[in-house]
């Protein structure tokens, strides 16, 4: 099951003893934070967890498989990009591969 932003509310608010809606008030602000700055193009590097970055995809020429005579241009675009930190990569590196499962 996927960690949703309420099941880190709930956790947060039980280790730390602070009330669920105070908790959830500060995860906002800190991904509105993040989504702000990304979304004006800067970076935003949060240390041993990861760096989330604005890049841009180079435009290319995709095709129908049903209809490969038809060639589509998709144009540049922004796209953001997550590194891992260090702390986090190792964490990630620890998994047992079979544990993780595929989309």
């Amino acid at each position: 099951m996927a960690m949703t932003k309420r099941n880190l509310v709930v956790k947060i608010a039980k280790e730390t003893g602070l009330i669920q809606q105070e908790v959830a008030a500060i995860i906002q602000m800190t991904l509105d934070g993040i989504a702000d700055e990304v979304a004006a193009g800067k970076t935003v590097e949060l240390r041993n967890f990861g760096v989330f970055e604005v890049v841009v995809r180079k435009s290319r020429i995709a095709r129908n498989p049903r209809r490969p005579e038809n060639e589509v241009i998709i144009p540049d675009r922004a796209v953001v990009k997550f590194r891992m930190g260090k702390k986090l990569k190792k964490q990630i590196e620890q998994l047992n591969p079979g544990d993780v499962k595929y989309k």
